[in-house]
């Protein structure tokens, strides 16, 4: 391979130590790839990604913090000239992938991808071209082949909060919305997904990998 006059600058955005260094340690033997720097934080990543000439950053979507992968994703791409965002994630479920695309990710990788093609999605990101697992593109043809029956971005989740113990009044108050929205999206998850109760519809959605278990 030809070495470029301008290699890709790359920011590492994962709150496990070992990733972040195993990812250096795979990335920086590609010779036309810069690691810039790593960070543990979300909100690091947002404001290096401002403050530094970066042109991909690669962000993990859970972290220890009050900031998610998603929102930053948001935030990064927001500014004009923004650097591409390549979500590097374990998490394959419709209730992510939904979220980090419409916060404006260029790509969406799982972890155990091979070496090489992590650094070929480096690389289209870097172009500008959408990098998407087989896995995680198969998922999205899915949904536009049965776009009736596919649980929308805000029913996934509304759905993945019921998931993780919330009550109607809690949902409405962390989603900014009313109660009566809340239960007006759970009576369209129930039908879509064919059952009658909260408990049937987490368990039917983490049977088809909409949401998280």
């Amino acid at each position: 391979m030809t070495v470029p006059e301008s290699p890709i600058r790359l920011l590492l955005a994962d709150d496990h130590p070992v990733v972040r260094a195993g990812l250096r340690a795979v990335l920086e033997t590609e010779p036309d790839f810069e690691i810039v720097a790593d960070v543990p934080t979300a909100e690091q990543a947002v404001a290096l990604a401002a403050q530094l000439d970066v042109d991909v950053v690669l962000m993990d979507l859970q972290f220890g913090g009050r900031m998610l992968g998603s929102q930053a994703t948001a935030s990064i791409t927001a500014r004009e000239g923004a650097p591409r965002v390549l979500v590097l994630t374990t998490y394959d479920t419709d209730a992510d992938i939904l979220a980090a695309i419409e916060a404006g990710a260029t790509g969406y990788l799982l972890k155990d991808a091979p070496p090489e093609e992590l650094a070929a999605a480096v690389r289209t990101a870097a172009a500008g071209k959408s990098a998407l697992a087989p896995a995680i593109a198969l998922r999205l043809m899915d949904r536009m082949r049965a776009p009736a029956t596919a649980l929308s971005r805000r029913e996934t989740e509304v759905l993945q909060l019921v998931a993780d113990g919330l009550s109607n009044a809690q949902i409405s108050k962390r989603l900014f919305l009313s109660q009566a929205t809340v239960k007006s999206h759970l009576v369209h998850i129930y039908s879509k997904l064919g059952v009658d109760s909260r408990t049937s519809a987490v368990a039917a959605a983490t049977g088809q990998g909409l949401i998280r278990r």
